[in-house]
């Protein structure tokens, strides 16, 4: 059982546990859980909070370990598994923590040196590189690995024993041996802007970030896959606007098709980032950039649709949310999903089915048109031409189809 002070008035931790129990209820059934789930939800917690009273606990000191106690003494002949009354567990211990009911458990912090440098390259991604946390997280981790190799003994600011270009090249090459290339190439950014970042923060005499060699990478040899506008539309179609999903998923598909946006800034959006009388919608980009993209009167008819008939009711501020609960945003793995998903539906089967994929067409049909790599970079908002130069390959074919005729004997065209 958890290692707790019993309370002196049960009474009180009794009124106490019954109050954000219906606090608790009432939460549930604002994330969208049917009625009948949110009963079995309250049940469990409702024989938790019993339990815990029975055991002469202090409602204070009920933690994960409270929790754990409790599945263990109460585990036998439940209909419920176990792993789902401990989430709903998790989720009523964190009603109570938010209601101030019982203590909420400092994190424990690392003040090694080589602990504070990692946070003060976590906020120098965040606040000066202006990275997403998705990135920042992964960066970190392969930097953490290097920390441990070169800093982990450090007592305060010094030139990191031993860490040389020699060193990075081995660490590199030990790190992605037997890595995806995709992985590889990772790793190398990862392992060039921590090196970087140790050199402007003087932690490094030379700027070792490069020595860090570039990873081979064929991406240039090929094409990328892409729909033609005649399977976009397939695509899209497919979707059936007579059903909430259906609703939200057109939606979705129209913002990544027509103006080539990412699955991140679709799961971003926000009922704010909708300006419907100055007819653009605010995109959270890359770099923490908000970048302003028309909404076009195709895209604004299936959001509107979506937002009066199909969206489920939510205080999630999120535009895309989930159909099931709990009513919370999407992911941008669940937004591409809804792209596989329709993929399916409409019977494509292209070599690559993500997001991107219809990112990768909408510059392939542009280039198809005439339009030049800047007006592609302006439309798919990239910072280099380099950048759009990948996205706007195409095949021979493609090339072809934009082609001049070429000038004959004679002159004539």
């Amino acid at each position: 059982m958890s290692d707790v002070t019993p309370t002196s008035d049960p009474s009180c931790s009794t009124g106490v546990l019954e109050q954000c129990l219906e606090s608790f209820t009432t939460e549930l059934t604002s994330l969208g859980y049917c009625a009948a789930v949110v009963r079995q939800k309250r049940a469990t917690a409702r024989a938790f909070a019993r339990w815990a009273v029975g055991q002469g606990l202090d409602v204070a000191t009920i933690d994960d370990a409270t929790i754990e106690a409790f599945l263990a003494d109460s585990g036998v002949g439940r209909p419920t598994p176990k792993s789902n009354r401990r989430c709903t567990l998790a989720r009523f211990l964190a009603r109570l923590r938010a209601e101030g009911a019982t203590f909420r458990p400092e994190p424990k912090r690392d003040h090694s040196y080589a602990a504070l440098l990692q946070e003060r390259y976590v906020t120098y991604l965040l606040s000066e590189r202006g990275l997403a946390e998705e990135t920042v997280a992964s960066y970190r981790l392969y930097a953490a690995e290097l920390v441990r190799h070169h800093f982990e003994t450090a007592a305060g600011p010094a030139p990191a024993p031993g860490l040389d270009a020699r060193a990075v090249q081995d660490f590199l090459l030990e790190r992605t041996r037997t890595v995806a290339p995709t992985t590889a190439r990772l790793v190398a950014t990862a392992l060039r802007s921590f090196l970087r970042f140790l050199f402007l923060c003087g932690e490094i005499r030379l700027d070792l970030a490069l020595a860090v060699p570039t990873v081979p990478t064929r991406r240039q040899a090929g094409t990328h896959p892409y729909l033609c506008p005649e399977e976009v539309e397939r695509l899209l179609d497919a979707c059936d606007r007579k059903t909430a999903n259906g609703r939200r998923d057109h939606a979705i598909l129209l913002l990544l098709a027509r103006l080539g946006v990412r699955a991140c800034e679709v799961a971003a959006l926000e009922l704010g980032d909708l300006r419907w009388r100055s007819g653009e919608v605010v995109v959270r980009g890359k770099g923490q950039v908000l970048e302003h993209v028309p909404l076009l009167p195709d895209i604004g008819a299936a959001l509107a649709l979506y937002l009066c008939e199909g969206r489920p009711k939510s205080q999630c501020r999120s535009v895309f949310l989930r159909n099931d609960a709990p009513r919370v945003g999407l992911s941008p793995d669940g937004v591409g999903f809804v792209v596989r998903r329709a993929l399916a539906r409409a019977g494509l089967r292209p070599p690559r089915r993500g997001s991107h994929l219809l990112r990768f067409s909408l510059a392939t049909t542009m280039i198809r048109r005439g339009a030049s790599m800047a007006e592609i970079g302006e439309v798919l908002r990239h910072r280099s031409p380099e950048t759009t130069e990948i996205y706007a390959k195409v095949d021979f074919e493609a090339l072809r189809a934009v082609a001049l005729p070429w000038v004959g004997t004679g002159g004539g065209r």
